[in-house]
């Protein structure tokens, strides 16, 4: 269960003399996991109806204010535009949009990207990674330009990966040169 998903449902157990905002900042620390070398936070996703409005507002500003303890914050957002919509950050150092090997999916990453600029998200730097690719990348080379992204790399479609996912691994567990090589290869286009 990710941390959006605890407070919600533990809004009406607010201590007495805690303020809402008090309650959800603590909540967060506490959801905080500190391994060696990195800090992680799991967000999750609201479940079932209801406006999550105001922990999300919280959560942005709370968010905002944990970041500035660290050189590298990640965000990994689900699929979609919930999260750009939501303005969860309004500053982006690297925006790293990734789109399957599809012209759909290539053209949702475009419409995630111009959605950020509309809504006057600082992005610096922004790039376009093709995940599952499973041909040569020219059969969508013109939609990749296109998008106006610079293009970071290719990670290929694994038998193996996916069989990991299916079986609920991590990348972790996953030793396949090819993809770590892409994975380097395209660490070193963005600069990190």
């Amino acid at each position: 269960m990710g941390v959006v998903e605890e407070i919600s449902k533990n809004m009406d157990k607010i201590p007495a003399g805690v303020t809402k905002d008090r309650f959800i900042e603590m909540r967060v620390q506490e959801a905080l996991a500190e391994k060696d070398g990195f800090d992680l936070l799991v967000m999750g996703r609201p479940e079932g109806p209801g406006c999550y409005c105001y922990v999300n507002n919280l959560l942005r500003d709370i968010t905002a204010r944990i970041t500035k303890n660290y050189d590298f914050v990640v965000i990994d957002n689900a699929a979609g535009m919930e999260h750009i919509s939501r303005r969860t950050v309004r500053s982006i150092d690297k925006l790293l949009l990734v789109s399957d090997h599809s012209i759909f999916g290539i053209r949702s990453a475009k419409r995630i990207y111009d959605l950020a600029k509309e809504l006057d998200i600082k992005i610096k730097d922004s790039f376009l990674i093709v995940n599952k690719l499973s041909g040569p990348i020219d059969s969508v080379s013109d939609e990749v330009k296109l998008t106006g992204l610079r293009f970071a790399g290719t990670i290929p479609y694994d038998v193996k990966m996916q069989k990991l996912s299916l079986e609920a691994g991590t990348v972790f567990q996953f030793e396949d040169s090819t993809i770590k090589h892409s994975i380097e290869s395209i660490m070193r286009n963005i600069q990190i």
